[in-house]
């Protein structure tokens, strides 16, 4: 534990410098102004300090840039604002003690010093810094490990598909580092291509691990049912699986679900509680896709149905979470219009568009859209 101490006075550094050495703090730094306390934690630079320090005792009085300034000056720097700092002063004024604290000092000690009173403080301020470093230490662990999480997480999204017959991509804007917005897209064969869009219940780490559980499933899932009614009732059967009956906790997503048959120029899919998606033709008609079950995970036995619709080359899939949705409301648009509007735009045009940019940096859901173009 390195303890930094600053005062003008020469005496006044030799004394406590002595009482902290016999009471085994042997680590221990003088400086006799606030300038030079600067300059060895880089204040002023911007470099980390010439050494580790976990604690500082400063005087109040000195000349030039007194305690209370120093205290607010170095606390303003991100990387010094965890040092605790003891304020030592000769003044009995309450008003200037109470100034200290509000400067940002975790304590104060009055003068003449008095050894006891002087060591309890100290070690009260070293066990706290003990105690904040552990957190901040653990908390850097967590951050790596949900950094993890995201890539892992961000692994498993469709990767774009581009070819003579479909072109198939999405952008995601998740609110939080771990989301609960997921798309996926399998060739079932030479024709047909099995496209999911779901949206879990909440956000952050439970929603995460549920969506990664249910990615683990969809390849074969889709790959193997094929058809929508019975990806969407094995989706249901899977999420059941999730109920804790102890907690009353049931998980749930929306998703809407389609299979695109590019040889027959058909679609057939189930919406699952889900924004309807919006299919425009080539001449500009535009028709929702909507209906066809609740969510997945309410209920052991759900009631599905699936829908038909024909297409021509040239027409335009849009599917998106509520949070898209909600975000275009919120910054005056309606999506729906804005989307029967577009063109042969690309999907990031698109959202540069209708989405500002202000919005998407704050916003509260995540915000998720799959465009699907035929060619």
């Amino acid at each position: 534990m390195r303890i930094l101490i600053v005062d003008d006075n020469p005496v006044n550094l030799i004394i406590i410098d002595k009482i902290l050495k016999s009471e085994g703090y042997r680590d221990t730094l003088t400086v006799s102004s606030a300038r030079e306390l600067y300059k060895h934690l880089g204040v002023e630079t911007g470099e980390p300090p010439e050494t580790a320090v976990d604690l500082i005792l400063m005087d109040m009085m000195m000349p030039e840039i007194d305690g209370l300034e120093a205290c607010r000056r170095i606390l303003r720097e991100e990387r010094l604002k965890d040092i605790p700092i003891i304020i030592v002063t000769a003044l009995g004024d309450s008003n200037k003690l109470a100034e200290a604290l509000d400067a940002g000092a975790m304590d104060y000690v009055m003068k003449p010093i008095n050894k006891v009173e002087l060591m309890a403080r100290i070690r009260s301020a070293l066990r706290l810094k003990k105690e904040m470093d552990w957190h901040i230490e653990r908390d850097r662990k967590i951050r790596n490990e949900l950094d993890l999480a995201k890539q892992v997480q961000r692994s498993v999204l469709g990767v774009p598909i581009d070819n003579d017959s479909i072109r198939v991509s999405a952008n995601y804007y998740p609110s939080f580092e771990l989301a609960g917005d997921m798309y996926s897209w399998y060739p079932i064969d030479d024709d047909r291509y099995g496209v999911i869009l779901l949206d879990m219940m909440g956000h952050g780490i439970s929603s995460s691990l549920v969506c990664m559980f249910i990615s683990s499933v969809l390849k074969d899932t889709i790959t193997r049912l094929v058809d929508p009614e019975l990806v969407i009732g094995e989706l249901n059967r899977y999420m059941t699986q999730l109920y804790s009956r102890e907690h009353f906790i049931h998980y749930y997503f929306t998703a809407i679900y389609l299979v695109i048959d590019t040889r027959r120029k058909l679609i057939e899919y189930v919406n699952a509680g889900h924004p309807p998606g919006l299919l425009l033709t080539k001449e500009g008609e535009a028709i929702q896709l909507a209906g066809g079950s609740c969510a997945v995970g309410f209920f052991d036995q759900i009631e599905i149905s699936k829908s038909r619709l024909e297409y021509e080359d040239g027409s335009r899939i849009f599917l998106f979470t509520d949070g898209l949705l909600e975000a275009v409301e919120q910054a005056g648009g309606d999506l729906m219009e804005e989307l029967k509007r577009t063109r042969g735009d690309d999907l990031d045009r698109i959202l540069d568009r209708i989405l500002p940019e202000d919005v998407r940096k704050d916003h509260h859901d995540d915000m998720c859209m799959v465009m699907i173009a035929a060619k």
